[in-house]
C-alpha cells in the first residue's frame, strides 16, 4: 500500500508539472494575430517532417530534423532543412499549405530581452502536445521490446525484431541503474511477449570511478525469464537467478567500498521482479512512460522519455528514484541527453549529455556519488 501511494503521489506531481505551463502555452497560441513569416517548425509532427524531406529527396528523412522557413521575401521564399537551403516552390502546393499553416512555430523575429530568456521555453510548450496517446507498438505486449535506442548506461533495452514479435534485445546496466554504478550487461530473446536472457558483468564500467562506490551494484552471471501480461504493455513480471558469484577481484572492490553501515548490493540467489508502467507520449516524444517497479528486492519509481521537444530543442530525459532497498541507500538518477549536437546523419542518431546519481556520499552528506556523460545511439527508425 505504501508503494502504491508513493507512485500515486509521483504521478500526480509529474502531471502537475506538465500542466503548470498549459495556460502560458494557450496564451502564446492565442496572441499570434499576424502571420509569422520567419519561423522554425517544432518537430511535433513526424509524418509531416518525413513528407517534407521526401519531396526534396532527403534519404533517410529525419522526423526530428531542424526545419526553418523564411517567407519574408515573396520573391525569395526558402526552407532550410538541417542547414541545407531549398526553394519554397520545390514542394507541392499541398505541402506548402501545410508548412504555412503549421500550428507549432517558433517565431524567429521575436525580440529577445532579459525576461524572454526565462519565459520563452515555458511559453513554447504546446498544450495539445503535453500528453498524447502512445503508438500502437508501445502498448503491444508482443512488440513493446522493439526499441531503436541504445544507451550506454542504464535505461530501456535496445531491441530489434527478426520478424515482428520474434527478436532480441540487449542492455548495458540494469533498466534502473545510472552511470558507473554497475557492470551489469544482458541479452534477451523475445517471442510472443516472453523473454529469456542471460546477464553477466563488465568490470570496466565500475572501475572508472575510484570513490563513492558504496552504493554500487555488483554481480557474477545468471539468467532471467520474463513475460508481459497480454492486456497492453502495462505489467511485466520476471524471474532472475544468479548462477555465479562476483569474481575475487570484485569481492575485493566490494570490501573496500563498504563504509560502516553503507554497503553495496550483491546479486545473489533468486529474485521475483515486476514493473507496472504507463506508456504515453509527452511533448512530441517518440516514446515515454511512467513506471513503478520492484527489481532485485528494490523499489523504483520513475519516468523515461525519448526525443522530447521544447522550443525546437530535442532531448531525452530519464528520472529514477530508488526508494527502498535491503542494502543500499535511496538514490535519485537524472539523465539529460541532447540531440542535434553532431552533424550529418549523427544529428538525429547521437545524443550526449550529463548523468548524475544523487544519494548519501561516503562522508554521509547528500550529494553526487556519480557524475559522467551518458551516450545514446539511435540505430533505426521509430516510425
Amino acid at each position: 500500500m505504501l508503494i502504491v501511494k508513493s507512485f500515486y503521489k509521483f504521478a500526480l506531481f509529474f502531471t502537475f508539472v506538465l500542466f503548470l505551463a498549459a495556460p502560458c502555452a494557450s496564451f502564446a497560441q492565442d496572441k499570434d494575430e499576424e502571420p509569422i513569416t520567419y519561423f522554425q517548425m517544432e518537430p511535433l509532427n513526424d509524418s509531416l517532417f518525413v513528407k517534407i524531406q521526401e519531396e526534396v529527396f532527403i534519404d533517410p528523412p529525419d522526423p526530428k530534423a531542424e526545419i526553418i522557413v523564411d517567407l519574408r521575401d515573396p520573391n525569395n521564399q526558402t526552407v532550410t532543412i538541417k542547414g541545407n537551403l531549398y526553394p519554397f516552390l520545390s514542394f507541392t502546393p499541398e505541402t506548402r499549405a501545410l508548412i504555412t499553416t503549421y500550428p507549432f512555430k517558433i517565431n524567429l523575429i521575436d525580440d529577445i530581452n532579459l525576461t524572454s530568456v526565462f519565459t520563452k521555453v515555458i511559453s513554447s510548450i504546446k498544450l495539445k502536445k503535453i500528453i498524447e496517446p502512445p503508438r500502437r507498438q508501445q502498448i503491444s505486449s508482443n512488440l513493446y521490446y522493439i526499441n531503436p535506442y541504445l544507451q550506454i548506461f542504464g535505461g530501456e533495452r535496445f531491441g530489434f525484431p527478426i520478424k515482428q514479435d520474434v527478436g532480441f534485445s540487449i542492455g548495458l546496466g540494469t533498466p534502473y541503474s545510472g552511470v558507473l554504478e554497475t557492470g551489469f550487461v544482458e541479452a534477451n530473446f523475445h517471442i510472443l511477449g516472453f523473454r529469456l536472457g542471460g546477464f553477466g558483468n563488465v568490470s570496466a564500467f565500475t572501475e572508472i570511478k575510484q570513490t563513492n562506490n558504496h552504493n554500487n551494484l555488483y554481480l557474477g552471471a545468471g539468467y532471467e525469464l520474463g513475460y508481459v501480461i497480454p492486456l497492453g504493455n502495462f505489467f511485466e513480471i520476471s524471474y532472475l537467478s544468479s548462477l555465479k558469484d562476483p569474481s575475487p577481484a570484485q569481492m575485493t572492490a566490494i570490501e573496500s567500498a563498504q563504509n560502516g553501515d553503507y554497503k553495496p548490493m550483491i546479486i545473489k540467489g533468486n529474485y521475483l521482479n515486476w514493473e507496472f508502467r504507463f506508456p504515453f507520449r509527452t511533448m512530441g516524444s517518440t516514446r515515454s512512460k511512467l513506471y513503478l517497479a520492484r527489481y532485485l528486492d528494490e523499489t523504483h519509481i520513475g519516468f523515461s522519455g525519448r526525443e522530447l521537444t521544447i522550443a525546437g530543442s530535442t532531448f531525452d530525459f530519464r528520472f529514477d528514484a530508488l526508494t527502498s532497498s535491503p542494502d543500499r541507500n535511496p538514490q535519485y538518477i537524472f539523465d539529460i541527453l541532447i540531440q542535434k549536437i553532431a552533424d550529418s546523419w549523427a544529428s538525429s542518431a547521437v545524443s550526449l549529455g550529463p548523468s548524475v546519481i544523487l544519494t548519501k556520499m561516503e562522508n554521509r552528506k547528500f550529494g553526487a556519488t556519480s557524475f559522467f556523460f551518458n551516450l545514446r545511439l539511435k540505430l533505426g527508425t521509430s516510425l
